[in-house]
């Protein structure tokens, strides 16, 4: 078992997210016993994909010589792809999107239709073993629709998502202060992943218990604006 993390923020290991996704993933890997690894996109040289379609039609290969082609061979042979990344304009970090559209040489010219009746290009690599999860961390509190936008996006580029962890108040995680709320949220993330491992999917008290705040939001905002 090998458990890869992408991490698209560009404060690379003093990420609030990543701290997220670490303790997601050692909750699988003590289920699983998987190793865990951690990409850092925003350290590594990706090019733009230039839409020439070229990787499409000779089984797999990019023009682009760069990164991004050992990254992918990394996430073909993982069994869980943890895509980590603070939420940026509703969106995600640029050098995580820019990855992800290099991602071209996993499927073929041919377009089909799937089960949901929307198009598609088919895929030539297999990606069946290969668990996909997202998670992300927002500056903000008191509102999930924050997280509306890049979920629906991650999900439209990724069908089989098998997960989507969205978390407020995550700057919590880098602060020494804040420790007695973000260590035992830490832990309910190691938990969670665990769970994940186990039954594929969290429990509705799981879910509950992740979404809610780590402090009010009202204590949260004076914090966030310097006020005493």
């Amino acid at each position: 078992m090998s458990i890869l993390i992408l991490n698209g923020s560009p404060k690379c290991e003093k990420s609030d997210t990543l701290k997220m996704s670490e303790a997601f993933a050692r909750g699988i890997s003590d289920v699983s016993g998987g190793e865990i690894k951690i990409v850092h996109t925003a350290k590594k040289k990706i090019g733009y994909c230039t839409g020439c379609f070229i990787c499409k039609k000779n089984g797999g290969t990019c023009v682009i010589d760069d990164d991004a082609a050992e990254i992918i061979k990394t996430m073909l042979k993982s069994d869980y792809v943890v895509f980590s990344f603070p939420l940026y304009c509703h969106s995600m970090p640029s050098s995580l999107k820019v990855f992800i559209e290099r991602l071209m040489p996993l499927s073929s010219m041919k377009i089909v239709k799937d089960a949901e009746g929307d198009y598609r290009h088919e895929a030539q690599a297999d990606l069946s073993k290969m668990k996909r999860i997202m998670i992300c961390g927002s500056g903000y509190p008191g509102s999930k629709r924050d997280f509306e936008l890049t979920e629906a996006t991650f999900r439209r580029s990724f069908p089989d998502c098998g997960l989507a962890v969205c978390m407020e108040e995550s700057p919590l995680f880098n602060i020494k202060d804040a420790e007695p709320v973000a260590l035992p949220r830490l832990e309910l993330l190691k938990k969670a992943g665990a769970e994940y491992a186990e039954n594929g999917r969290l429990s509705e008290d799981t879910r509950a218990a992740l979404d809610a705040p780590m402090i009010p939001e009202e204590i949260y905002m004076r914090f966030a604006n310097g006020v005493k």
